[in-house]
């Protein structure tokens, strides 16, 4: 795997890192030495590891910066020392000195600190190989931890997909609804467009299960919502809300423009029977109730969803198949089609 390296320092303190980590092919080592730069750049393309020249200006307050940044926290800063007054101190300090240092450093921020690395010929001295094998093991320690992290979001982000999700229909589910819908009405408040929401319920649902069964009622879901999410518009969000009722989202469509919709959606669904296996097929039917935001509804949506249900409820109340909403601030609904569901193999 690539690491990726982001020095904070000179040019010339670039020459300095070992040839092995500027010419190897499984590092990718990009320079900047501007603070703002650097603070911009990492929030846009988050390196695994962060190199520190220690005597550069800023170099104390990107490790500590970074820090505070929680999102990418995990980022394995390592600051290299190379101030010269302070590496002359070294050779003349004990190890308590060294050891007050670096605590110092990690205090403000670093992960880890190392003195520095730079090399004065053709062959380096034992203490500089060793300062070069620390830096090494230092970057590799930061690899680790930023595939660890990499694959903690990638779980957190399936655990979320799942959470959010209906196994059955493949929708997504109520808890899902309860978290966009509040987002979708603060959307069309603040840019001061429309937004409306169907609710629809599959009529005599409860004669599938009883006539054949659960795993066919659920197949007779799948399949329907596999025809309804086929013929929705692009904006459009559809929720398993519970059992047989669904839920759409319609950002930037009006009262008349959601009546539309739902028309067009039990059009599609009553068109044609549900094949669900090769001997069985399955005509099925559903009422639908539309709603728009009004400027008194709550924050939440539980009112626009509450005006929705109750013109299913009375659709489903004037004989089903049918969709019941307002347009334009007056109720309407459609002409009953169909006195019952009927039920062919």
């Amino acid at each position: 795997m690539n690491i990726s390296i982001l020095l904070f320092g000179s040019d010339r303190f670039l020459a300095k890192l070992p040839k092995y980590i500027q010419n190897e092919s499984s590092f990718s080592v990009e320079h900047i030495s501007n603070f703002d730069r650097t603070t911009s750049h990492i929030l846009s393309t988050p390196p695994d590891v962060l190199l520190v020249q220690a005597s550069w200006d800023g170099s104390m307050e990107l490790c500590h910066w970074l820090k505070e940044q929680t999102k990418i926290s995990w980022i394995y800063c390592i600051l290299i020392e190379d101030r010269p007054q302070i590496l002359a101190w070294k050779h003349t300090s004990g190890e308590d000195w060294e050891l007050e240092r670096t605590s110092l450093a990690l205090q403000q921020g670093a992960d880890a600190y190392i003195w520095s690395v730079e090399t004065r010929g053709e062959e380096s001295t034992q203490e500089e190989m060793a300062s070069h094998r620390l830096l090494l093991a230092h970057i590799n320690v930061g690899l680790r931890k930023a595939q660890k992290y990499r694959e903690l979001i990638r779980k957190n982000d399936l655990l979320s997909v799942m959470a959010l999700a209906d196994s059955l229909t493949e929708l997504k589910n109520r808890r899902a609804l309860e978290w966009d819908l509040p987002n979708q009405i603060q959307k069309a408040r603040s840019y001061e467009t429309p937004l409306s929401l169907i609710i629809l319920d599959v009529d005599y649902f409860k004669k599938v299960n009883d006539r054949y069964g659960h795993l066919v009622g659920d197949r007779l879901l799948q399949l329907l919502c596999s025809r309804l999410r086929h013929n929705m518009r692009f904006q459009d969000t559809p929720f398993r809300y519970g059992g047989e009722e669904f839920v759409i989202v319609l950002p930037n469509t009006t009262c008349d423009e959601a009546f539309s919709v739902a028309n067009r959606l039990n059009s599609i669904v009553s068109k044609e029977p549900f094949a669900i296996d090769n001997k069985l097929s399955i005509s099925a039917t559903i009422s639908l109730g539309t709603s728009c935001l009004q400027a008194e509804d709550d924050a939440k949506g539980v009112s626009l969803l509450q005006r929705a249900d109750r013109h299913l409820l009375t659709a489903k109340a004037t004989g089903r198949d049918r969709v019941v909403g307002c347009i334009s601030h007056t109720l309407h609904h459609v002409p009953q089609q169909r006195q019952k569901v009927s039920f062919f193999c």
